[in-house]
């Protein structure tokens, strides 16, 4: 007879235990692929800086007020130095003053001393007399010179105060360069920068960034640089995003020719370009910006008091010469006056 083993039916069976496994696995696998698929069909999406600003805006400007605290350094210097020299002068002419009153008054004393008490008294008295005599006519000419010099009127300008607040509204963007001032199509750019991204961003497929071209418009051109960023597998686990991101990482201006615009003196008179673009927009609600550089700051302040005087709140943005009008989204917002 053969005898049959019997099974603890009590005991866990191995085959349940790798049935188990084997779905987990299964299970792993197919979500690993739907999150592949999903990071491959994830579109690229792109952001525009909404504020124009130049890169490193801070460092030009430090380097514009060194160089004008420079000039005023080697200003003064100039001025002191002309100044000790007059001082000179004046010193050597003073020192023969001093001498010929001193021999005056030696040969005046020598004169009354050969003189008898009586006849001292009386050359003493007349002395005084003709010091008296001439302070009155010095205080005679003082006054006929008070009574017909003309009287200069007073001017005092108005401007307004050294306060700044942020630009939050409309702003319209002018180079001030050579004693020429010249309105910037900005905003026509940045369009045009808009559709021509879109027609550029395959190329981010396979490379980091790519610079492109746009214009010319109003007399400049605008180079960009779009970059590709990836978004990390921490940042899209908090996120709940994954995939990448196109961004506008630097914009430059590009004159088109150096003699932009029109003069300052032509600019502020009627009919002028620059008033004409200016009438396009209300001036209680839009600021100029002004882009200058050091050959025209004497002529920013012409600018500034006229758009003051209709109604327009001004921002400065000094540039150091051979340094481009750019901007970018780390950029800082301009402050107006």
């Amino acid at each position: 007879m053969r005898r049959s083993r019997k099974t603890d039916s009590g005991s866990p069976s191995h085959d349940s235990f790798l049935d188990i496994v084997a779905n987990m696995v299964g299970i792993l696998i197919i979500l690993v692929m739907v999150v592949g698929v999903r990071v491959k069909n994830t579109p690229v999406t792109a952001t525009i800086p909404a504020e124009p600003d130049p890169a490193h805006a801070e460092l030009k400007q430090d380097l514009a007020v060194e160089a004008s605290l420079r000039s005023d350094v080697l200003r003064a210097e100039a001025e002191n130095k002309a100044l000790r020299k007059e001082t000179v002068i004046q010193g050597r002419q003073r020192d023969v003053l001093a001498t010929m009153a001193s021999a005056m008054e030696h040969e005046i004393q020598s004169q009354r001393s050969r003189l008898d008490a009586t006849s001292q008294e009386d050359f003493d008295l007349k002395r005084q007399l003709a010091g008296t005599r001439l302070e009155l006519e010095e205080l005679q000419r003082k006054r006929l010179w008070a009574e017909t010099a003309p009287v200069e009127p007073i001017v005092v300008e108005s401007l307004p105060t050294p306060l700044s607040r942020t630009v939050d509204g409309k702003e319209i963007h002018c180079q001030l360069r050579g004693g020429r001032i010249v309105a910037i199509p900005l905003d026509d750019l940045m369009d045009t920068l808009k559709d021509d991204m879109r027609r550029k961003m395959y190329k981010l497929r396979d490379l980091p960034e790519t610079t492109a071209t746009v214009g010319p418009s109003g007399g400049f051109r605008l180079r960009y640089t779009l970059r590709r960023h990836d978004i990390s597998p921490e940042m899209a686990m908090a996120s709940g995003r994954s995939g990448s991101f196109v961004q506008v990482h630097k914009w430059t201006l590009i004159p088109t020719s150096s003699g932009l615009g029109e003069s300052v003196d032509t600019a502020l008179t009627e009919g002028s370009q620059l008033l004409r673009t200016l009438a396009k927009y209300r001036p209680d609600q839009t600021t100029v910006t002004i882009w200058t550089y050091p050959d025209s700051f004497a002529s920013f302040r012409r600018i500034k008091k006229a758009l003051y005087e209709m109604g327009f709140a001004t921002a400065a943005r000094p540039l150091p010469e051979g340094v481009p009008i750019s901007g970018s989204p780390s950029g800082r917002k301009s402050s107006a006056q």
